[in-house]
């Protein structure tokens, strides 16, 4: 299946901010487009910002003046919808109610000749429901675009019910001319970005009610760590509590009350009060002039350390020990169980468990566990938690031989998972269970998560790192630890493991 010839004609309803952005990027991939919105003068205002845009970009250098000059040309403002009635594709971009698309598809169906695409631009709304009722149902297909549609490369291309599959290539071919990543996906509730990265807001949201930590500190851990661009707590303050809330209910009620997409109280405390994030001045974060942020707590220790022991493979959390002795420690290893011992403290790698319970169940005094990260040569910061009966001395033994790696180091109340690990396993359990359930490939869904949502990298690829097993472990003790389905583990990390199966075959 091709792409759109760069001369057909593209239509985008909807001047706002992603209407007008879709129209810029379909005009600088060649094509002649039309802005349409039912306000007086939206669509002209639209396209003069746009020309602003591009004229900044000549002045930065990114652009060439005649380039803008044709892009300009490109993009026409219209006042009628009839206008539309030539346009070889039509991307809709209006306020997000089925009522009110439904109207617009059924007179673009009329208006339109009947090989024209119907594309949705909608993040939430059943392109199935959207498509009932249309004497061409075949044609209409989700075209979800990533805000600022011209700079995010993600552009999901979801099928619906009766979408012909040849419309979805042709859409997908198309999204790649303009020089964006498409996946594709199936008319699912959240798609794959909504629905896959609800976990990532949602265990940060519940280990603050739980008093793990404060905010600065949850969301240091998730970018020193994790590699995440932003912690839970920044980024719902960036999107606004309204949107981030509305989103996570309309998933949740559209999974018929799953508990793993259950809403936050605490989130829904700041959107009652009005405190919404940046565009309020006040969210988890105050954002008045002059407010400071606060600054993520650590654990000091006047202990010296001059080495360890290691006792059998640490799996994922192996690299430490090259740190370790990058920066001078000695490191003696021997056959073990996973374990490192410095003076009094045994440290481990989390596996799900509470420090307490896994001290009590494995027979290990002085625990001390260490949370997951992205990276453990590069990582600045990482979390631990211990045990009730460890020591003053043993923990700051522990703290001592993490801050000499380099390492800053955060405590958190004793709680099952820490904060990145379970973060991970998480993403990676709802990944396994979009792919179990057909709406998308794992390495559509990978792809997703980096490129709309800049991941550091994609869950399902994150899971066979640390090992499938590993994965699916964390995630039984985390349930066994809350008693709840929220974290039940995905059937299809249950028969990777059995099959001895890659997530990715």
């Amino acid at each position: 299946m091709h792409a759109l010839h760069s001369t057909a004609q593209v239509a985008v309803i909807g001047a706002g901010a992603m209407g007008a952005g879709i129209a810029q990027v379909a005009a600088q991939a060649g094509h002649p487009v039309k802005l349409y919105d039912n306000r007086p003068g939206a669509a002209a205002q639209a396209v003069a910002g746009i020309d602003r845009q591009l004229q900044r970009l000549v002045e930065k250098g990114k652009l060439q003046p005649a380039d803008r000059e044709a892009i300009s040309a490109r993009l026409q403002p219209v006042d009628a919808i009839e206008a539309l009635a030539d346009a070889h594709l039509v991307i809709e971009a209006i306020v997000e109610n089925l009522q009110i698309k439904q109207a617009l598809l059924r007179q673009l169906e009329s208006l339109c000749a009947p090989a024209c695409i119907l594309a949705s631009n909608t993040s939430s709304l059943s392109i199935t429901s959207l498509a009932a009722g249309l004497q061409r149902p075949q044609q209409v297909v989700g075209m979800h675009f990533f805000n600022p549609a011209p700079l995010m490369a993600l552009v999901e291309v979801v099928s619906g019910l009766a979408t012909a599959p040849e419309v979805a290539a042709t859409l997908y071919e198309t999204a790649k001319a303009w020089g964006k990543q498409p996946v594709h996906a199936r008319s699912t509730p959240g798609f794959i970005v909504n629905r896959v990265a609800r976990p990532f807001y949602a265990e940060s949201l519940r280990l603050l009610q739980e008093g793990a930590a404060d905010c600065a500190t949850l969301d240091a851990l998730l970018r020193d760590a994790g590699g995440f661009r932003m912690g839970a707590f920044e980024l719902t303050d960036l999107i606004g509590h309204d949107v981030n809330y509305a989103v996570t209910c309309s998933v949740f009620d559209a999974f018929h009350g799953d508990f793993r997409f259950q809403p936050s109280l605490v989130q829904k405390e700041l959107v009652d009060a009005g405190r919404l994030g940046r565009k309020s001045g006040q969210g988890f974060y105050c954002y008045a002039d002059g407010a400071e942020r606060p600054q993520a707590l650590a654990l000091h220790s006047q202990a010296k350390v001059d080495g360890c022991v290691v006792e059998g493979q640490l799996g994922v959390m192996q690299p430490l020990i090259t740190r370790l002795r990058d920066r001078g420690l000695s490191v003696t290893e021997r056959a073990g169980t996973g374990l490192i011992r410095v003076g009094e403290a045994t440290l481990a790698l989390s596996d799900g468990r509470m420090a307490s319970q896994r001290a009590r169940e494995d027979g290990l005094r002085n625990l001390v566990l260490v949370d997951l990260a992205l990276d453990y040569q590069a990582a600045s910061r990482i979390a631990i938690s211990w045990s009730a009966d460890t020591t003053g001395e043993a923990l700051d033994q522990a703290v001592a031989l993490l801050r000499q790696a380099g390492l800053n180091v955060s405590g958190l109340t004793d709680l099952p998972g820490l904060v990145v690990l379970r973060t991970v396993a998480m993403l990676a359990n709802e990944a396994a269970d979009a792919v179990l359930q057909g709406v998308a490939s794992a390495g559509d869904i990978d792809l997703a998560m980096c490129a709309g949502v800049n991941y550091p990298q994609g869950p399902l690829a994150w899971a066979e790192q640390m090992g499938v097993g590993y994965t699916l472990r964390v995630l039984e003790n985390l349930q066994r630890s809350y008693g709840e389905s929220r974290y039940r583990p995905s059937l299809m990390l249950r028969r990777s493991v059995a099959q001895g199966a890659r997530l990715h075959d």
